[in-house]
């Protein structure tokens, strides 16, 4: 676990804009000279790539790593990106925190080689701590995860991050590569890595709201998982029948016509506590074994869910984000899934104009943090609001 110090800034502007957000195609010549122009001349506190699977990655990390000097830089390869025009491909996507309203720290974690739990809540608590003392006029404070989308590990990362974080509210993202599940790729500060986390503690002049939202309800429809491989997230046993055989049945589908748009269609959900969440499922293997997006246990017991409308349940969350004060940016993080399942009810403009309009910015994922979860299926992200006259001050 790698730290950096906080980032911190304490201009003043009369310019209550509070982020700094870019977009250009992948193909663009001269790419961060045109996202450096797009941003203006803030210096940064943090800056966020997210950069789609046809984009030169290395070069783009190599030049971003000389171009915002005091900034800590951040990045990942996406399934899809959030953009101007709602649900894009072909884009890099850059959001940078101004560092007169941010103060911010960052980490790297290697999953394959982590530190013992304690010694990462441990550190957690004390950074998180660091960055109050350093920031006390900036009250308003979230954690922003980036994780390999094929690392399988981000239950247990999620679980100890948020005992480290206590009160601070964790979200993230998967890392993906478009809808491959071959390679993804993460970076921090100009050092590329895989099978890796980074993350990002942030403080803020500006009032935050980190939220998950999803358009799905449980039906009666229930099965119960009979063998599993929890660490490959692989469920080979339903009902006591082959997995993948007797998901197909309980849908009325041949076996063989199961595809992401099924799954997209007919996700499956747990119960854990008062709530339901998403387990989606990513394919089936070789074996006829399901593989999920996030682990599953046997004797977990599966619900089929159903879709609400899709863009009529993203207005109604949208608006309560929107309901007293509009956000100057929602930062969001974006289920692979969720587009899938958009496009097969033919809703993607739909839903891309209520993204455009509401200035949603950010990336398709693998996969979605929340808390202590690792979710699925689900937008899930931060609203920034703009700073008021006396957070300022």
């Amino acid at each position: 676990m790698n730290g950096a110090l906080p980032r911190s800034g304490r201009e003043e502007t009369a310019d209550k804009k509070a982020m700094r957000v870019a977009q250009v195609a992948c193909d663009q010549p001269n790419l961060m000279e045109e996202i450096r122009l797009q941003l203006g001349d803030d210096p940064f506190a943090l800056v966020c790539l997210f950069a789609a699977p046809c984009a030169d990655f290395k070069q783009l990390i190599e030049d971003a790593s000389g171009a915002f000097e005091g900034a800590d830089v951040l990045g990942c390869t996406t399934a899809g990106e959030l953009g101007a025009a709602g649900y894009e491909e072909g884009q890099i996507l850059c959001v940078g925190f101004p560092a007169r309203y941010f103060t911010s720290i960052t980490y790297a974690l290697d999953l394959l080689n982590m530190a013992d739990d304690q010694q990462i809540i441990d550190t957690l608590i004390q950074q998180r701590m660091a960055l109050a003392q350093t920031a006390p006029d900036r009250p308003h404070e979230f954690a922003f995860l980036l994780v390999d989308g094929l690392s399988m590990s981000e239950e247990s990362l999620t679980t100890i991050l948020a005992s480290g974080l206590g009160p601070m509210p964790l979200f993230g993202g998967s890392a993906g590569d478009g809808v491959n599940f071959k390679q993804t790729w993460l970076s921090h500060n100009g050092e590329i890595m895989e099978n890796a986390a980074v993350l990002a503690l942030v403080r803020s002049a500006c009032p935050v709201k980190v939220f998950s939202h999803d358009n799905l309800a449980p039906t009666e429809m229930r099965m119960v998982v009979t063998a599993a491989n929890p660490e490959a997230r692989t469920v080979q046993e339903i009902n006591a029948e082959p997995a993948a055989a007797e998901y197909a049945r309980l849908l009325g589908k041949d076996p063989n016509q199961l595809d992401p748009f099924t799954f997209a269609e007919h996700p499956v959900v747990v119960r854990l506590g008062d709530s339901h969440h998403v387990r989606a499922i990513q394919r089936v293997n070789e074996h006829g074994e399901l593989v999920f997006f996030s682990a599953i246990n046997e004797g977990m017991v599966l619900t089929l869910a159903e879709h609400r409308d899709i863009v009529e349940n993203l207005r109604e969350g949208l608006g309560k984000l929107s309901a007293e004060h509009e956000p100057d940016l929602i930062l969001g993080c974006d289920c692979i899934l969720r587009r899938i399942a958009a496009d097969q009810r033919q809703k993607t403009r739909e839903v891309s104009a209520l993204l455009s309009e509401n200035r949603v910015i950010g990336f398709s994922t693998y996969g979605e943090q929340f808390g202590a979860l690792h979710v699925n299926q689900t937008l899930t992200g931060v609203a920034i609001y703009p700073p008021t006259d006396n957070e300022v001050a």
